[in-house]
């Protein structure tokens, strides 16, 4: 049975921050990456929460990622934000890069933000429901290193490339939120297992072959399982395009793997893109959400994407977060 300790959300934010900063990290870098593994917890998705600090903290101090780099932000059209994450952590790039998209998109209706030169940005639907907070439609696209074999294929040429959506609702929280990624689980969740020696459920991963596996290890040795076959590696390659390739971010062939000390910065890529709605469809937006929403919730046993997310996060803040105690051990021992 797996030991576990509730930690407040301030206390997650805190105990990052810290470890981060003890690693190396400058404060102005590790405090976007501190709030948001936080709110990580919060939504319940563990494998890229506080498990990742140790890993975080080791690719700083090996130099896979500068955790005193500055983001180099530009505006070169009215409509378009870019930033240069100069091989540091996501979350400083976007940070950066929001802060010049979110007024672009209420100006014009509709932003687009490039990143290059960037790193593991977390769980994606974090950074599209802080653009549905700010009361605008976020789509978001992320690619990683290639995991992912094409149909037909067995050598990996694009990563788990996630996509996610976020619609703005009426209590701060989203209406809808879709995060994704193009294969059938996060290439973390292999990672979190082979980590705790536990097998996999068949479809997870293939062998170097491209045959099924349940051993964590040898699927992180051969490749991602795309979800739904070749339309996987459709939405694998889409991503690819507007992350990396109109980024002029690294492809995920030519990118280092954010796991283990080899190889250097990964410098792949994140694309955003924010909508006003009022723009596009004034009041019929919120209409057709809703509509669309209620839709599904009032079917008996119908899931809504986010969701199961809306209601961890919502209970986190009163309840706190019951941490796996090695993970805490791990973190804590980065202190000493």
């Amino acid at each position: 049975m797996i030991e576990t300790r509730t930690l407040s959300l301030a206390e997650i934010e805190d105990l990052s921050f810290r470890a981060l900063v003890a690693a190396g990290t400058s404060e102005e870098n590790a405090r976007p990456l501190a709030v948001a593994t936080a709110a990580t917890e919060a939504d319940g998705v563990a494998s890229h929460g506080l498990a990742y600090i140790p890993i975080y903290c080791e690719h700083v101090q090996c130099g896979k990622v500068d955790g005193l780099a500055q983001p180099v932000l530009a505006q070169p059209r009215p409509g378009v934000v870019t930033v240069d994450a100069a091989t540091g952590f996501a979350h400083s790039a976007i940070e950066a890069g929001f802060d010049a998209l979110i007024p672009a998109a209420r100006a014009q209706g509709i932003a687009a933000l490039a990143i290059r030169n960037s790193y593991n940005c977390g769980v994606l639907g974090y950074h599209t429901y802080r653009l549905a907070q700010a009361g605008l439609v976020g789509l978001g696209f992320t690619n990683a290193p290639a995991s992912i074999a094409p149909s037909g294929g067995a050598k990996p040429v694009v990563g788990t490339n996630p996509f996610s959506i976020a619609a703005p609702g009426t209590d701060g929280q989203p209406a809808l939120l879709i995060d994704q990624s193009a294969s059938t689980i996060a290439k973390s969740e292999v990672m979190k297992h082979a980590r705790e020696g536990r097998p996999i459920p068949v479809g997870w991963a293939l062998d170097e072959e491209g045959n099924p596996t349940t051993d964590p290890n040898v699927g992180l040795k051969g490749s991602m399982a795309p979800s739904g076959g070749y339309k996987g590696v459709g939405i694998a390659l889409l991503t690819e395009v507007l992350a990396a390739a109109l980024t002029g971010a690294t492809l995920g062939i030519h990118a280092s793997p954010f796991s283990g000390t080899v190889g250097g910065p990964p410098k792949t890529g994140q694309f955003f893109i924010a909508i006003d709605a009022n723009a596009t469809a004034n009041d019929a937006f919120s209409t057709g959400i809703v509509d669309l929403v209620e839709a599904i919730r009032s079917q008996e046993g119908a899931h809504l994407p986010g969701d199961g997310r809306r209601a961890k996060r919502l209970a986190a803040k009163s309840d706190g977060v019951a941490v796996n105690v090695a993970t805490l051990n791990k973190i804590e021992a980065l202190l000493t």
